[in-house]
């Protein structure tokens, strides 16, 4: 088996939707986190473990960033001040330490419906611009002709259909870069207790509100900058983080 030294694993933020838009947050994210298996595996899936062993003590809970905002169970301890500023500061730690690249396409989805007459679903447009980056840099990294696995979560079974037919299009050539036959996708069921989803999940929204508001304090933003692609030149914008229209 051909399998590449790399895995992808995806999460959005926003609703990809373009009957509707939420007036507080009217963009669609799609991140990419993109893991060495060797680093993967030998370092940040037990750096998850530990943290999560320390606050719940045991490795079953899904960090998820929804319900730790929203203080959901089993984050209901996180009312207390005192313990919610020592959780999101060794979560922060955790997703600092962690060695993994961010490919991410923010849609503006008012801007979208407003420029174009007929436009594409923000879920398949922001897919096509994150795989063309992960190409690139799977490229860069010697790659080639090997087969790298993009792990999304199900959605349903509608949804799901449709983001396999967008990924084989995009695969077989709706792109800027011809056919990427070495990528697969790979669904995942919704609360599968996986680091690498949860990792993509705790860093879509906080590109998402930076997008939105850039001047407005951000502590997730900045750990989230240092890990985003660039070019030779350190360059991020239309390269770690695409923003469209």
């Amino acid at each position: 088996m051909n399998h590449g030294d790399y895995v992808i694993y995806v999460d959005e933020s926003g609703d990809h939707s373009l009957t509707s838009t939420d007036r507080v947050y009217p963009v669609f994210v799609l991140d990419f986190c993109i893991f060495r298996k060797d680093d993967y595996t030998h370092s940040i899936v037990p750096e998850v473990q530990k943290f999560k062993f320390k606050y719940f003590g045991h490795d079953i809970v899904v960090l998820h960033e929804k319900d730790i905002r929203k203080r959901n169970w089993p984050f209901i301890f996180l009312n207390d001040r005192k313990k919610q500023h020592e959780f999101m500061e060794d979560l922060n730690t955790l997703i600092d330490n962690a060695e993994f690249t961010i490919i991410s396409t923010v849609i503006d989805k008012n801007q979208l419906t407003y420029k174009y007459a007929t436009p594409e679903n923000p879920y398949d447009l922001a897919l096509k611009f994150c795989m063309e980056r992960a190409y690139t840099f799977l490229q860069d990294v010697r790659q080639n002709g090997r087969t790298t696995h993009i792990v999304v979560e199900r959605r349903g079974k509608r949804e799901d259909n449709g983001l396999e037919l967008a990924f084989r299009r995009i695969r077989d050539g709706w792109n800027l870069k011809g056919s990427m036959p070495e990528f697969e996708l790979v669904f995942a069921e919704k609360r599968i207790n996986s680091a690498g989803l949860q990792l993509a999940d705790l860093t879509a929204r906080p590109i998402g509100r930076h997008v939105m508001n850039p001047g407005q304090e951000n502590r997730a933003w900045e750990i989230i900058e240092k890990k985003l692609l660039r070019n030779r030149w350190g360059k991020f914008d239309g390269w770690g983080l695409r923003r469209f229209p």
